[in-house]
């Protein structure tokens, strides 16, 4: 009874952070285009690993106006108008990264890193709507700060625009939410 105990405990808190929670790009600015990458990552145990970062494309780019949602590794890709094909994993502290294509078993859902990671924050910086030429002054690093791996605001103001991390939790749905206006 003990183990059946424990392993329940351990698939809550598993499910706690797992993936299929939807995270979802807001670029209500008219000017700007978002240039950024995205990280989730373990935030009990583990040493806030894994850690998992979009890579291809280098930068995810969300232009003026637009919404982009990704629900999870796997189904982002066929789901969102900006999809990510690959991803970075590292497995720990001085790990190198381990390229991984968005339908790698280990980042479906309820595979070993999805179960264990949850997006929790962005590096960004705006550009001119169209155009390869960035607003210097509208970026940065940007996330959910309760978490204990994060030490990014979960706001950023400036003259030019703001950006607002947030988490939404109705049930066992999960919405985490980027808001550039």
């Amino acid at each position: 009874m003990k183990k059946f105990l424990l392993l329940l405990g351990l698939c809550s808190v598993s499910s706690a952070y797992a993936q299929g929670g939807m995270l979802i790009i807001q670029n209500f600015t008219t000017n700007y285009d978002f240039h950024g990458t995205l990280y989730a990552n373990n935030n009990v145990g583990g040493g806030c690993y894994p850690l998992v970062t979009s890579k291809v494309p280098d930068e995810i780019i969300i232009p003026a106006g637009a919404t982009a949602k990704y629900e999870n590794y796997r189904d982002q890709f066929s789901s969102s108008g900006y999809p990510v094909s690959t991803w970075n994993v590292y497995l720990g502290a001085g790990s190198a990264a381990s390229p991984r294509p968005w339908n790698h078993p280990s980042l479906l859902p309820g595979g070993v890193i999805s179960n264990n990671t949850r997006w929790s924050m962005s590096k960004f910086q705006m550009y001119h709507a169209g155009t390869s030429v960035p607003e210097t002054y509208f970026n940065g690093d940007i996330g959910e700060t309760a978490l204990p791996c994060n030490t990014a605001p979960d706001v950023i103001t400036t003259a030019w625009g703001s950006a607002k991390w947030f988490t939404i939790t109705a049930g066992t749905d999960v919405y985490t939410y980027l808001v550039i206006q």
